[in-house]
C-alpha cells in the first residue's frame, strides 16, 4: 500500500502536469487536489530537492516542472517519496541491506520470491509516467 504522502505527491505533480504551459500555486494545488497545505508543502519541498520541479517566487510565481511529465517515472516518485520499492532489504537495488537473520542469502526462498516481486514492480512502475497518469 503506498502511503498518504505517496498519493498526495502523485495528486499534485497530475495537477502540475495539467498545468505544465504555467506555474501553479500551492494554494491551487491543495485546493483543486484535496491536499491540506502544509502537507503539500513538505512533499512540494522533497519534489523540488529531488530536481523534479521547481518554484519561482512572486506574485507569478508557482511550482514547474524540471523534466517533462512523460520523463517523470512512477518509480521515480516512489522513491523520494517512500523509499525503497522492495519488500525486503536484501533485494533492494538502491537501498540493499542484508538480513541479519539470514544465514544463506544466495539460498534464501523468501528473497528469491521478493526479488520475482520487485522486478514485476519495478518493471510496471518504470513504464508509467506522470504524463500517463493525466490521460483520460
Amino acid at each position: 500500500m503506498i502511503s498518504k504522502k505517496m498519493k498526495y505527491a502523485l495528486k499534485a505533480l497530475i495537477y502540475i502536469a495539467e498545468h505544465y504551459a504555467e506555474q501553479v500555486k500551492t494554494k491551487d494545488i491543495a485546493e483543486q487536489a484535496r491536499i491540506p497545505k502544509k502537507f503539500l508543502e513538505q512533499i512540494l519541498l522533497d519534489l523540488k530537492r529531488s530536481c523534479i520541479i521547481n518554484s519561482k517566487q512572486g506574485n507569478a510565481g508557482g511550482y514547474y516542472f524540471l523534466k517533462k511529465p512523460s520523463e517523470v517515472a512512477l518509480s521515480d516518485i516512489y522513491r523520494i517519496i517512500d523509499g525503497p520499492i522492495a519488500l525486503l532489504g536484501c533485494v533492494s537495488k538502491n537501498f540493499y541491506e542484508p538480513c541479519a537473520d539470514c544465514p544463506d542469502e544466495a539460498g534464501c526462498k523468501i528473497r528469491l520470491a521478493l526479488y520475482q516481486v520487485r522486478e514485476q514492480t519495478l518493471t510496471v512502475m518504470e513504464n508509467i509516467t506522470i504524463a500517463d497518469l493525466t490521460k483520460d
